[in-house]
Formats: C-alpha cells, sequence, structure tokens
C-alpha cells in the first residue's frame, strides 16, 4: 500500500501558494487594510484554539465550523469564501510555526 501522504501535503502547499498569490490579494482590494487586518487577527486566534480544542487527527470540519461559530459569534460577516481562504491561510501559518519550532 502506498503512502499519499507526502503528494497531498505537497498538492496542499501548491493550493494555499496560489490562494495566496491571488485569493488574498483580491480579498485585501475588497475591505480596508484596517478591517482585514482586524479580521485576521480574530480568525489566527479561532483557528489556534480550533486547534487546542480539536486534537485529533481528522477533525477539519468540526474545526472550521468552530472558527465560523467564532467569527459569527464576533460578528464578522464576510463572504464564505473570503473566510475560508483566511482560515486556510492563517492554518499554513500555524503549520509553518509549528515546524520552525521543531527544526530549532
Amino acid at each position: 500500500m502506498k503512502d499519499y501522504t507526502m503528494l497531498i501535503e505537497g498538492i496542499f502547499t501548491i493550493l494555499v501558494a496560489v490562494m495566496t498569490m491571488f485569493v488574498i490579494p483580491w480579498i485585501k482590494s475588497k475591505i480596508s487594510a484596517e478591517q482585514l487586518s482586524e479580521v485576521m487577527k480574530w480568525v489566527k486566534i479561532a483557528v489556534q484554539a480550533a486547534e487546542m480544542i480539536y486534537k485529533e487527527s481528522g477533525m477539519g470540519e468540526a474545526k472550521k465550523a468552530y472558527v465560523m461559530s467564532f467569527l459569527d459569534n464576533l460578528g464578522i460577516m464576510y463572504n464564505k469564501e473570503q473566510i475560508n481562504n483566511l482560515i486556510e491561510s492563517a492554518v499554513l501559518e500555524l503549520k509553518k510555526e509549528i515546524e520552525a519550532e521543531y527544526t530549532e
């Protein structure tokens, strides 16, 4: 049985890179820099909280639902696609920070 973990991680990394290059700039053009900074701050907090609450593997949907609920409770209501992209960006950033800690 082949292990496709590296392939899936590679594809995920490429998708996030494409989102970062194209989608995030598009989102930035739709909302002010100050608003984006505030929303991104709360998205990062929510993503970190979700990672702490749902530590088991395969809980991605529960984590995303938690983040969306958290943002909704704060009154942060943007296009779901925009929020999804910000969440993916925050998750990637968190993973990079964790990897950097383990390589030091």
